[in-house]
């Protein structure tokens, strides 16, 4: 037996905590630092997402993972102007691709970013790096590095970063058990692929999917595979904009969701990308007057300004969100009634992926006619806990 000792488990008070395997090598190995039990469970998540989100689209992938499930995932593509901006990158600096998903990944939700857990779907070249070095990040897994990228990983947190190496090869047994209560329970694991051939039927009176939607769709599944249930994921340019996980209730989860991913559009308003920060300010304090700037709390954002800023007004920010569209929305079970879809109209989803089955599809499917949206039902449930 291969094993792994931990300093403990998820709280302190919980000791003996270790993982390790039955037969052969752990197909994980640490290079620098020491992981923690929730760590591993967010390094393994995560490797899973990043791995299947890259076979599925062929592109880098990237997650930012908190307490087990994903904060953002994205695939690399280039980042634009306004894009570069509101992830604090300056216009010079030169990004790969798997940097840019790295970037993408944690802008989904930067507040939620907030001390992650990295995956990479290939090696952390020095682009990434460098762009992990400058951000409160807890510890990276990926397949491999580059002697530069680690050099530079290695030094984050005083020395004390956790760097985890992946086998790229490694293939888990087909049965899985957890443990709960002393009793251990045993199922097949999820070997779902989400790739182009389950975005289909489309049942709804608008069926023109363009090849961007069809993307985003396919981030918005492969994160749901491993966020905890119910979740909803909305998605734009190949990443995460809105990940509602946990929550009981469907309407809750696309609530929730909704409301990042309104975050993620008001932070490229002109009212936003212009908001007059300190010199000197870190990311970190940036993104908290950003978040209090768009929550009207301006009193409390003033600490961050080197100038008093009005607050945005309701009505202003409608007016920008109302120019929002051709949002993608994932589910990871049906939605059993159309005020998810109402919901979801208010922040410019235009294409939808979802299970169905519920008893009022053809409720939703006229919703979804009547707000002209693209929906896919596809019969698969992505469930995980």
């Amino acid at each position: 037996m291969d094993r792994i000792e931990l300093k403990y488990g998820c709280n302190p008070n919980q000791k003996m905590a270790s993982i390790s395997i039955e037969e052969g090598r752990l197909p994980v190995t640490v290079l620098n630092g020491r992981a923690g039990y929730i760590n591993l469970l967010d390094a393994l998540n995560g490797w899973q997402l990043v791995s299947s989100l890259a076979s599925a689209t062929g592109l880098a992938s990237a997650a930012s993972f908190k307490h087990v499930s994903p904060a953002g995932a994205a695939v690399g593509l280039a980042l634009n102007d306004t894009e570069r901006h509101m992830y604090f990158i300056n216009e010079k600096t030169e990004l790969s691709d798997l940097a840019c998903a790295y970037v993408r990944a944690r802008g989904s939700d930067r507040m939620s970013s907030f001390g992650d857990f990295i995956s990479l779907s290939c090696e952390c070249d020095l682009s990434t790096a460098l762009i992990i070095k400058s951000e409160v990040s807890d510890g990276v897994i990926a397949p491999s590095y580059s002697k530069e990228a680690l050099e530079v990983l290695k030094k984050k947190k005083g020395g004390s970063y956790t760097i985890l190496q992946i086998d790229a090869d490694y293939e888990p047994p087909l049965l899985e058990q957890r443990s709960v209560f002393g009793i251990t329970f045993t199922q097949m694991r999820n070997t779902q692929i989400l790739d182009r051939a389950v975005l289909k039927p489309i049942v709804t009176t608008n069926t023109a999917l363009p090849s961007e939607a069809e993307l985003d769709l396919l981030v918005a599944l492969n994160t749901l595979k491993y966020t905890q249930s119910n979740s909803v994921c909305y998605a734009k340019h190949g990443q995460t904009i809105g990940v509602g996980a946990g929550q009981q209730s469907r309407i809750h989860c696309t609530r929730l969701a909704g409301d990042k991913a309104d975050m993620w559009q008001l932070r490229q308003s002109e009212r936003v990308l212009s908001l007059p920060f300190l010199p000197n300010l870190s990311r970190n304090d940036k993104d908290n007057a950003v978040e209090l700037f768009l929550r009207s709390e301006t009193a409390q954002c003033r600490r961050f300004l080197s100038t008093d800023v009005s607050p945005m007004a309701e009505e202003e920010r409608r007016s920008f969100l109302d120019q929002v569209s051709g949002v993608s929305l994932a589910s990871d079970a049906f939605f059993p009634f159309r005020d998810n879809i109402d919901r979801a109209s208010q922040s410019g989803v235009g294409y939808i992926v979802q299970s169905g089955g519920s008893l009022r599809d053809e409720e939703v499917i006229q919703a979804c006619n009547e707000h002209g949206m693209v929906m896919i039902t596809n019969g698969i449930r992505l469930f995980h806990h």
